[in-house]
């Protein structure tokens, strides 16, 4: 998403546009590997050292519950940070904890048909997201 996007996102959801607000998406945008919070803290500061800590808190708890961005645990209960609103999964390394995004329609439209023909009683499934764990075999990231 870009800076115009995220702008236009804020005001739909009422929220004010703040320098705090976008240099948190910033870090979030340029990291591009599903950052932790000390990750994204640590650039912000680098960037603008006149934002606190707890109003990064602050900020990405927000755009969070905004769906702005979303939360990515790992299977070490490490919390990390997604901006890719769009539909898609996750490959995860568990020695490496690396997490790199999977897209996938035919897989989705796959999924959506096999649960759509169990007609699960007392459930409506909204979004269907895999955490796919395995090891990379390239020794980058």
């Amino acid at each position: 998403m870009h800076l115009n996007e995220l702008r236009s996102r804020l005001t739909e959801r009422g929220l004010k546009i703040t320098p705090q607000r976008i240099a948190v998406y910033d870090a979030l945008v340029n990291l591009r590997d599903h950052p932790t919070a000390d990750r994204i803290i640590e650039y912000v500061r680098k960037h603008h050292p006149n934002i606190a800590t707890g109003t990064v808190y602050k900020v990405l708890d927000t755009l969070c519950a905004n769906e702005i961005i979303s939360k990515v645990k790992t299977d070490k209960d490490i919390m990390r940070y997604d901006a890719v609103t769009e539909k898609h999964h996750h490959l995860y390394s568990n020695d490496s904890d690396r997490i790199e995004d999977f897209n996938d329609p035919e897989l989705d439209e796959l999924l959506m048909n096999y649960f759509r023909r169990k007609e699960l009683s007392n459930f409506k499934i909204s979004d269907i997201k895999l955490h796919i764990a395995g090891k990379f075999s390239d020794t980058g990231k």
